[in-house]
């Protein structure tokens, strides 16, 4: 389904966008990531291009590398994580700096790379479930992660009839092979906690023509976790005021 496609992948060194590089690569993709850390592992398939999405610079120069090399990019998928940080330790640099990879750099390389993009080409976000609910002390994370969720849809409407847009919120998702079990399995409606190819299966659903139909949406894969209502008492679970 995706032989000889174009995929760009943004934070594809580890976890969730590594797993979806190597997925893409499978399936006979030419996948292009762009990550601030080296590769773990050369892999077939997959080019890795070390930079700071943070800078403009190295977002022109990428486009313009994937001009000269590629030709064309089918699939962008925005995955670089932004840093997490709260009211109380967050500097203005920090939190500039997270909006800056969390939202600036998907905006500008869907700006970049758009002249590049045939029609039925795709475009997915990686959100977060916190872009709907938070903990304390994650303002930068959680801002960036709604601005990202919200960029879709504007992005969805101005490449409308070309470039299909999507988000995917993940909830929890384990990215160092840990097994989790008991209440922390439990507390999803699913019955364990997600996997990085949870959010791979669904990333490439959303870029196949199996989704023709869909743009402009957001899905949340979180086990069901969000919309699980717990109050006060229930199931055994107190609230304890901090």
């Amino acid at each position: 389904m995706f032989k000889d496609k174009v995929v760009i992948i943004t934070g594809g060194a580890q976890g969730i966008g590594r797993c979806m590089a190597e997925r893409f690569a499978a399936e006979g993709a030419r996948v292009w990531v762009v990550d601030i850390k080296p590769a773990p592992a050369e892999t077939a398939g997959i080019t890795h291009v070390v930079g700071n999405l943070a800078e403009k610079a190295v977002l022109e120069a990428l486009a313009e590398r994937l001009r000269r090399e590629a030709g064309r990019v089918d699939v962008l998928v925005n995955n670089a994580l932004p840093l997490m940080k709260g009211l109380d330790a967050c500097s203005y640099e920090e939190f500039s700096y997270a909006l800056a990879v969390g939202v600036t750099a998907p905006f500008y390389l869907a700006k970049l790379l758009a002249p590049l993009m045939p029609a039925g080409s795709s475009i997915v976000n990686i959100s977060s479930s916190r872009d709907r609910m938070s903990q304390a002390q994650t303002e930068s994370y959680t801002a960036a992660k709604g601005g990202i969720a919200a960029l879709t849809h504007a992005l969805a409407n101005s490449l409308a009839g070309r470039v299909r847009v999507n988000s995917v919120s993940p909830g929890w998702i384990e990215t160092q092979g840990r097994t989790w079990a008991g209440a922390d399995a439990a507390q999803q409606p699913a019955g364990r906690v997600g996997t990085p190819a949870d959010i791979a299966e669904t990333v490439m659903f959303l870029c196949s023509p199996k989704a023709g139909f869909i743009t402009s949406e957001n899905i949340c894969v979180d086990g069901g976790m969000t919309r699980r209502m717990i109050y006060h008492g229930d199931e055994g679970w107190q609230y304890t005021q901090p």
